[in-house]
């Protein structure tokens, strides 16, 4: 890879400790946060093995870490900041976002190597135009770039450069990144959600027909919708699992309510842990991604199909 993994829940864990409104009683559960999350990037590190057999251990890893930023860090607050602010800390959901480059590139390390890819979030392209007429020209014909975050994407760099004269004197140049995996991350999945992630991989395909677009959520919170009409390849629910429902949650707004059903929502999720399996699927798609290229005449021969 050209760059380091990205960081984006340490990010978001520093963000914590700087936020002005951190209630003061949550000052050493944030510190101890850092600590934790310290420990849980050494272990994923230490972690040994090759290919398949590094899925167990890595998710089992991530199980641990992500429990106790739900429960302990999240969930036991004596204040309600952590749990109310958790759509805009996104101290929970940025745990998958950091955690998806360090399983990708640990699977496929041989695969990777030299190859300049880049993983984990990114801004990539998604259209192209001009802004320019015949007698109002800018340099370049005014090029403009669109770009879409993602949350996860194996990308390259893309440079661009455009100019209305041959030697390419009064050029307009831009920087941006081929995303030809994509993949959005949610903690729960509504159809909503599902509609708009589907006119997002459309977007992507138009632009970059090749490319493979994935919904990737924890709780699924709809009935699921099949995805052949969509420019979706697949939703893969992480847990396999449903969110707990809104009548329970209730409980959660306040810290005494949490603490009568901190048993049931701590069993909630031994139940229903990040599933080994499920990240396989994904990662199956990942493998044919980084693996298409190895195909020739003679294999699919003796295949029989390409």
């Amino acid at each position: 890879m050209t760059t380091a993994l990205p960081t984006p829940h340490a990010d978001k864990l520093q963000a914590l400790l700087e936020n002005r409104n951190l209630p003061d009683n949550d000052k050493p559960r944030a510190r101890e946060a850092v600590e934790k999350y310290e420990a849980w990037v050494k272990e994923i590190q230490q972690i040994e093995g090759d290919g398949d057999e590094l899925v167990e251990p890595l998710v089992g890893s991530l199980n641990r870490y992500r429990k106790w930023i739900d429960i302990d860090l999240i969930f036991d607050s004596q204040s309600d900041f952590l749990h109310r602010q958790r759509g805009q800390l996104k101290l929970d959901n940025s745990v998958l976002e950091e955690f998806l480059p360090w399983l990708v590139s640990r699977i496929f390390a041989d695969q990777i190597a030299g190859t300049g890819l880049n993983l984990g979030p990114i801004n990539a392209f998604s259209q192209l135009s001009f802004d320019s007429d015949l007698f109002n020209r800018t340099n370049g014909g005014g090029m403009a770039i669109r770009s879409k975050d993602h949350d996860f994407a194996v990308a390259l760099p893309l440079f661009l450069k455009s100019s209305h004269n041959q030697d390419f004197s009064n050029s307009q140049e831009a920087r941006t990144n081929l995303a030809y995996l994509a993949v959005e991350l949610k903690t729960n999945l509504d159809k909503t959600m599902f509609q708009e992630a589907s006119a997002t991989a459309y977007d992507l395909k138009l632009a970059l027909p090749s490319s493979q677009y994935f919904l990737l959520c924890e709780w699924l919170d709809m009935t699921p919708i099949s995805t052949a009409l969509t420019a979706i390849e697949e939703v893969v629910v992480l847990r396999k699992a449903k969110r707990i429902s809104a009548h329970v949650r209730r409980n959660f707004a306040t810290a005494s309510g949490r603490a009568q059903n901190r048993d049931s929502f701590e069993k909630h999720l031994n139940d229903h842990p990040f599933a080994p399996d499920a990240f396989r699927r994904f990662l199956s798609h990942v493998e044919r991604l980084l693996t298409a290229g190895d195909n020739n005449e003679q294999q699919a021969l003796e295949r029989g199909w390409f």
